[in-house]
């Protein structure tokens, strides 16, 4: 066994150490749970309990949220009324992702998690901003994780350093011709390098078109084929996709919401070097299972917009590069100075 295959192995036979003792030291905490779902007309056995190092002691239960909050309904869209949400439970500073209950935590859908994974950290950004935004003139709706609630009420939280600045855009929203546009990591790129400092973005592709005074707006973020998930017992290629219409009358977005798309395999390789238009423009058409994480309705600015979008697709420069015409400066230095590199390098190789 080589050394890292060891200290993998040595990683987790600590980690469910840590986690048997921490369920072990609040075993009170559980049975008071378990009783507690028990009157509420379902039981939960003890493996329904996991301590999750970056959430903390969560109960899974298929639907958990929908026998303990009657009153949270989701649409037909699977979201639920986050307004509605806020009068029922407590939304605290600090503690994004979280709605508070006297016994138990909700908490935003998994899949605004890093890299899609449930056990993983809320993303950079897009949660805290939707946490701390004034919804109050908004219809505001928002996915939560129905199968999972956190029963350690508390404002305990695993916090991870990241830094994730969203674009710049200073045009007019009404100025902007309508068409495709597809963007992809420029040609002499390697692979590592795009799984590093691109976050394995394969492509982002953007359509505005406009009809009786709405200008409209998609966008889909296509990653390299390494990136999958499991949905349902099936493997997909996710692909974040942003829908918003612009009143050109109102000068603002009256509708935005952000989705993730999911690709079976031949259809992420046939799409993901086309456009927004390939069912258009194809016999083969492509019609993807999709989940909605968020959707607003009302006057929405563009601010707003630019910023939820910057954040949704996190850490991806092609989002700078079609809203500031350039990759973010830190993304521009180190392509400079491999370039450089390899300049450097074949001339010396010339030289022998």
């Amino acid at each position: 066994m080589n050394k890292y295959a060891d200290f993998q192995k040595q990683y987790f036979e600590q980690m469910i150490k840590e986690e048997a003792k921490i369920l072990s030291e609040n075993d009170e905490l559980i049975q008071n749970f378990r009783k507690y779902c028990s009157k509420k007309g379902f039981n939960l056995t003890k493996k329904k309990f996991k301590y999750i190092q970056t959430i903390g002691i969560v109960a899974q239960y298929p639907n958990i949220v929908g026998k303990l909050c009657q009153n949270l309904k989701k649409d037909k869209e699977g979201l639920i009324d986050f307004n509605l949400a806020n009068e029922n439970y407590i939304k605290k500073p600090f503690i994004e992702g979280y709605l508070y209950a006297e016994n138990f935590m909700l908490m935003a859908h998994p899949y605004f998690r890093r890299g899609l994974y449930e056990n993983n950290n809320f993303s950079p950004r897009l949660i805290d901003l939707y946490w701390k935004k004034d919804h109050s003139n908004l219809e505001s709706f928002i996915a939560l994780d129905f199968n999972r609630v956190r029963i350690n009420v508390d404002n305990s939280a695993y916090l991870e350093e990241d830094t994730w600045f969203g674009p710049k855009f200073n045009k007019n929203i009404s100025e902007i011709t309508d068409g495709t546009v597809h963007l992809r990591p420029s040609s002499d790129i390697e692979d590592f390098l795009i799984s590093f400092y691109f976050k394995d973005a394969y492509s982002l592709d953007i359509i505005w078109e406009t009809k009786n005074g709405i200008k409209t707006f998609q966008s889909e973020e296509f990653k390299t084929e390494k990136i999958k998930v499991l949905k349902n017992g099936i493997e997909y290629y996710p692909v974040k996709y942003i829908h918003a219409e612009y009143d050109l009358s109102q000068n603002s977005f009256r509708h935005f919401d952000g989705a993730i798309h999911f690709y079976a395999e031949n259809e992420y390789y046939k799409r993901r070097d086309s456009d927004l238009k390939y069912n258009s423009k194809n016999e083969f058409k492509i019609k993807t299972p999709s989940e909605k994480l968020f959707k607003f309705n009302g006057k929405i600015d563009v601010e707003t917009w630019l910023e939820y979008s910057g954040h949704f697709m996190a850490g991806n420069p092609l989002v700078f590069e079609y809203f500031e015409g350039k990759y973010p400066e830190h993304i521009n230095q180190v392509l400079e100075t491999i370039r450089k590199n390899k300049e450097e390098k074949n001339g010396s190789q010339h030289l022998k």
